[in-house]
């Protein structure tokens, strides 16, 4: 009879561990799900900044057409390609304002300074929010890799979480090291 009641215990402790990863799993999702709407968020709101500081008119007319052009690509691109559109703005944005001298002259332009806060802002936080949401991805990863995982389908349909890879540098004259004294 002592027999029984231990395989029952130990039949009931494993349901409460699957349970409780499972439970992990979910939670783990959940937390992709909203690191992912938050650098979307984040870099919706770089592009925004981008376009804004493109039509001001603060801008020589080639770069504010760079910068216009990957701001609007980024903005439109299908989720394939989306990463490869972040990017390009980052180069872009890397390509208008690198050096400190350019940022110096848009600070004393009329309203620049404005925009370049609005633009240091944006593109501070869209690092933080990627790094947020690729260490969800990583965690989810590590428990859905586990045998027992994978055997009871602790996941269920749920896609296998995917990390944001792009270039996400900002321009050195925009950084604290690289800004004008």
């Amino acid at each position: 009879m002592a027999t029984w009641i231990w395989a029952v215990a130990a039949v009931v402790l494993f349901a409460v561990y699957l349970s409780w990863t499972a439970g992990r799993l979910d939670r783990l999702h959940a937390r992709i799900d909203a690191a992912r709407a938050s650098l979307d968020a984040q870099l919706l709101r770089r592009a925004s900044v981008a376009v804004e500081l493109a039509t001001s008119s603060l801008l020589d007319p080639a770069a504010s057409i760079l910068l216009l052009e990957a701001a609007h690509g980024a903005r439109q691109a299908e989720a394939e390609q989306r990463e490869v559109a972040e990017s390009a703005l980052s180069l872009a944005l890397r390509a208008v304002l690198d050096e400190p001298a350019q940022v110096a002259a848009l600070r004393d332009a009329p309203g620049g300074e404005e925009a370049v806060r609005d633009l240091v802002e944006a593109v501070r936080r869209v690092p933080m929010a990627r790094r947020f949401h690729n260490d969800a991805v990583r965690a989810a990863r590590a428990v859905r890799e586990h045998r027992l995982v994978r055997y009871f389908r602790l996941a269920g349909r749920a896609p296998f979480p995917m990390a944001f890879e792009m270039d996400d540098e900002p321009p050195a004259a925009l950084t604290p090291e690289g800004a004008p004294a």
